[in-house]
């Protein structure tokens, strides 16, 4: 699909406030012809006929009211295009954060995270003008001056035919200037996109870039690319300055040619065809019309740097939602059929990773309600990568996984572990959104985090950072388990969960798994640390790129 093709499809699902939208710029630009009139008329009635002013109160009423109605229409305009602009822009954003959810973290990984975030913010954002400003004034630029040549024609058709030869060199400008503005706006985007990740990745490295002492290269380096944006951003206001002196020179131009008529015209010193004929009506009427004539033409050629800007960003748009999700292959219970015990098997699968090729071999896994598998292996044997098969987030090669579960919810606890930016409360509460304030602060109670939770100043609601930033590593890990104890999720997936813990946390780790499988949960550790052992109903061993048969613990 073409980005034109794109923007084309999402425009069509707000079709109607569009045309809403464009349908106020018509009467908007109807009561302009209609303003025009009236005055010229009015003038023609004071300084030719010499009319009484008292007779003219009807029509002055007429002309203040044709005046505010006119910003009405405006307003009416502005709302309508605005609304069709924000359903799409919701809607393109809900589906990218869908398609996100649906790579997961193996598909994300093909894509930097800052160039992620770009498109789903900068990239979306750029589609307003398109949608608020642009379609619309499509339709407006056609009617208007449509209309308003029609009027010329009546009114004296010499100055109709001026107009109507000078109308399309704007377009064939706008022609002109665009295809060179999309590629600008194109190149515009893929920097912005490339400093964003770059960015990003200096400040989560800022760390060890300080320790290696390469703080001030990575700062250099990310002002040359603010540098190089700076240069593109400047070449595409270049382009857009250029473009609209050009416009404005022709349109004067062609207005300066009527004006020339109509004065010689009213002087008499032309006599060719309706020359002669020429009132103060008229001509007026044909003057005041003349810079109306041009401006809806002049709005679109302003309002299509937005067009070209949508161009750049559904390109890239488009380039994301290629990137192909990995299908969950694995089969869960449908919705309404009961499963009395939870269960999990995966037999004959084959596990890739791009970059390198088959990673682990899996003949045969099976684990039911209460079980607690543990799976060991050197670092780089695959024990990550089974983990996001079970979890559906990686399609293997080969075989099939099955997963007999009431919840489609999986629990994942991994090192380091997700902590967002929000409270003690609302990190835990992620795992059960619902869950009851006694069953969380239980649940927080018996992994830990109340124990440092009480000698927060705010307690549970005492706010973090991001990546777990103000807690330990243990701390955090302790929360991301009391996380999971709040979960309904029948299955839990642990990677490496007691990596780098002091005695005291991993005891209320291990605590907490074994209160999980009581439960009846699943659990499936991924972990080479041999504390585990101990709560481990079943072991898996991985030894030359093959899990094997599993033995007792």
């Amino acid at each position: 699909m073409t980005p034109a093709a794109w923007l084309a499809r999402e425009g069509r699902a707000v079709a109607g406030r569009l045309r809403l939208a464009a349908l106020y710029g018509v009467l908007e630009g109807l009561l302009i012809i209609a303003q025009a009139g009236l005055v010229a008329w009015l003038v023609q009635q004071v300084v030719m006929a010499a009319t009484a002013l008292d007779t003219l109160v009807m029509p002055s009423v007429a002309l203040v009211l044709v005046v505010l109605l006119r910003p009405l229409a405006q307003i009416l305009r502005s709302r309508a295009s605005i609304e069709a602009s924000s359903q799409v822009r919701q809607r393109v954003r809900e589906r990218l954060v869908d398609h996100a959810e649906q790579l997961g973290p193996v598909g994300l990984a093909r894509q930097d995270t800052g160039e992620t975030a770009s498109q789903l913010t900068e990239q979306v954002t750029a589609l307003d003008g398109y949608f608020a400003r642009y379609r619309p004034q499509m339709t407006v630029a056609v009617i208007i001056p449509l209309a308003i040549v029609i009027t010329a024609f009546v009114l004296d058709w010499i100055a109709g035919a001026f107009l109507l030869l000078s109308a399309p060199l704007i377009p064939l400008f706008m022609a002109l200037v665009g295809m060179g503005a999309e590629r600008l706006n194109r190149d515009q985007f893929e920097a912005v996109a490339r400093l964003s990740g770059q960015f990003l990745d200096r400040v989560r490295g800022l760390t060890t870039l300080q320790l290696f002492g390469r703080a001030d290269e990575a700062a250099e380096g990310i002002l040359a690319g603010s540098d190089e944006y700076r240069h593109r951003s400047m070449r595409v206001l270049r382009v857009a300055f250029l473009s609209s002196a050009v416009l404005e020179f022709f349109a004067s131009v062609a207005i300066a040619v009527i004006a020339i008529y109509v004065g010689f015209g009213l002087l008499g010193y032309i006599e060719f065809g309706p020359a002669p004929q020429l009132t103060l009506f008229s001509g007026l009427f044909v003057l005041l019309l003349a810079p109306e004539f041009f401006q809806p033409l002049r709005t679109l050629a302003q309002h299509y740097h937005d067009r070209a800007t949508a161009l750049g960003a559904a390109e890239l748009l488009l380039r994301f939602e290629a990137l192909e999700a990995s299908p969950d292959t694995g089969q869960a219970a449908r919705p309404g059929q009961a499963v009395t015990q939870p269960a999990l098997s995966a037999r004959d699968l084959v596990l890739e990773r791009p970059e390198r090729g088959v990673v682990l071999r899996v003949p045969t896994l099976t684990a039911g309600a209460g079980d607690t598998v543990l799976i060991e292996g050197p670092s780089g044997s695959g024990k990550t990568t089974l983990l996001l098969a079970l979890a559906g987030l990686l399609e293997p090669a080969a075989g099939r996984i099955q997963r007999d579960l009431d919840d489609a919810c999986i629990g994942w606890l991994g090192a380091p572990a997700f902590i967002a930016n929000a409270s003690l409360r609302a990190n835990i509460r992620l795992g059960a959104p619902a869950v009851a304030t006694a069953d969380l602060e239980a649940a927080a109670r018996r992994a830990g985090v109340s124990e440092f939770a009480e000698r927060l100043s705010d307690g549970l609601d005492t706010l973090v950072g991001e990546r777990g930033v103000g807690l330990s590593g243990g701390q955090a890990q302790r929360v991301a388990l009391a996380r999971a104890l709040v979960s309904p999720a029948p299955l839990i997936l642990l990677d490496e969960p007691t990596a780098a813990l002091d005695a005291d946390t991993e005891g209320y780790v291990i605590g907490g798994l074994q209160e999980l499988a009581a439960e009846g949960r699943i659990i499936v550790i991924a972990s080479h640390d041999q504390a585990l052992r101990t709560i481990a109903g079943r072991r898996y061993d991985i030894r030359q790129g093959v899990l094997e048969a599993a033995h007792d613990a």
